[in-house]
């Protein structure tokens, strides 16, 4: 079922930010998403990493909550979901961090997880007009049947929806609406 505040963030979406496929081949792709937040770069990384599961959209979930999920920003650190029976998931791995600035992460987000691929994304917080300016690129490489470009508008999408949700948290704390 597709909610109306995921429907209206998508209708939203290319009037305060741009995105696109930078790259796409069978082997890889590269996606490049830039957002003005107005929200200084220290709050948007604040609510990037300490409040993800506020404004990460629950249905791209393991668990179906997106308070399950975490990000420690430290090298080496995890951006985790604990699953109700114990167990857990490890989407991507922080591997370097400047607290307020930039955070860059290696992993496979959703699908990607179970292909035979890699995946490293930076997203960038500076000051822009207004507030923040937030610019995120994800390589992804590897290899699937009937190559990886097949995926990458649809990774494109999902990307854009949880980052202008990130947009509309740190400007107004609610994650699927625009005001």
């Amino acid at each position: 079922m597709f909610r109306t505040g995921i429907l209206f963030a998508l209708l939203l979406a290319p009037l305060v930010a741009s995105a696109e496929v930078a790259d796409s081949s069978p082997g890889g792709f590269t996606l490049k998403i830039n957002l003005s937040v107005a929200a200084s770069p220290a709050d948007v990384y604040r609510a990037f990493v300490h409040s993800i599961g506020d404004w990460w959209d629950p249905g791209h979930t393991f668990s179906g909550n997106s308070h399950n999920l975490s990000i420690e920003d430290k090298a080496s650190g995890c951006f985790c979901e604990k699953l109700p029976d114990g167990g857990g998931v490890r989407h991507m791995e922080v591997v370097y961090v400047s607290p307020g600035k930039q955070i860059v992460l290696n992993g496979g987000l959703g699908p990607l997880q179970s292909l035979a691929t890699t995946g490293s994304m930076t997203v960038k917080f500076s000051p822009g007009e207004g507030g923040t300016k937030l610019e995120a690129a994800y390589a992804v490489g590897g290899y699937m049947p009937g190559g990886l470009n097949t995926l990458a508008p649809v990774v494109d999408g999902v990307l854009l929806v949880q980052l202008t949700r990130l947009k509309n948290y740190a400007e107004h704390r609610e994650p699927g609406q625009a005001k």
